[in-house]
């Protein structure tokens, strides 16, 4: 099967992967894991951190419950790894309740760029330094065909997946030359255990004939983490500052 992990290709790296109880997290740190990689995992959810540890008894995981909107989290994360990190796979994020901009609270919004944009920040600023001096690593970013696009989520959810890709591309800019590769994949629908409930009755008139018509089958997590490890692996040399849809052909439409 194609989405089968790659025996050997994460042998003495360490790798940080964020949001990794559930979903799309989840999926990378296992297949990381059984792909050889030391996996530093975390998660709001120490429930579902230990699930993941008995999941994966005998590889290479230790794992931190926290917020990754904080800066202790990030401190600890990278304290975790020994001080260098050779992947960071940025995953956690969440949703808005599909409100649109003349609906927006102040709350909604600053905790949806604090997780899905502010964390990215701080994690990729954490793990840069030995990177530059290891003269290798790779980032990846998980944004969003929110991100290419209004029509597919709330107005604070679409803001912050578009500032992951510019925040990706401008990474890249900046440090490819130094052997650090920064990219991103932009979902479609996946299963995943986020809870995305329409909070506007506007914005559901509004979204729903786009969706009902346009957005492919759902994907797996699993399919997700395909993509990611790949792009976090050295199979991808020569990419860097890419945004790789991941959508079962939605940005085609």
């Amino acid at each position: 099967m194609a989405m089968e992990p790659t025996p050997g290709r994460f042998v003495d790296k360490t790798a940080i992967v964020t949001g990794a109880g559930s979903g799309i997290g989840r999926a990378t740190a296992v297949r990381l894991a059984k792909e050889g990689a030391r996996v530093i995992a975390t998660d709001l959810s120490a429930e579902r951190l230990q699930e993941l540890s008995t999941h994966l008894e005998g590889l290479d995981l230790k794992t931190i419950t926290g917020d990754v909107s904080d800066q202790s989290t990030v401190d600890a994360l990278l304290e975790a790894a020994g001080g260098h990190v050779d992947a960071l796979a940025n995953v956690a994020g969440i949703m808005d309740g599909f409100l649109p901009p003349a609906e927006i609270d102040d709350e909604t919004w600053l905790r949806v760029m604090d997780v899905n944009v502010t964390a990215i920040m701080r994690l990729t600023r954490a793990v840069l330094p030995s990177m530059i001096t290891a003269g290798h690593g790779s980032i990846v970013n998980v944004a969003s065909e929110a991100g290419m696009r209004g029509s597919a989520a709330g107005t604070a959810y679409t803001t912050s997946k578009h500032a992951v890709i510019g925040f990706t591309k401008s990474t890249a800019f900046f440090y490819t030359p130094n052997g650090i590769r920064c990219n991103a994949v932009a979902p479609g629908g996946v299963a995943t255990n986020i809870e995305a409930p329409f909070k506007s009755q506007f914005a559901g008139e509004r979204l729903g004939p786009f969706m009902q018509v346009n957005v492919p089958p759902i994907a797996t997590a699993e399919e997700l983490a395909a993509a990611i490890t790949w792009l976090l692996s050295d199979d991808s040399t020569n990419v860097s500052g890419a945004v790789l849809p991941s959508d079962g052909g939605w940005a085609a439409i």
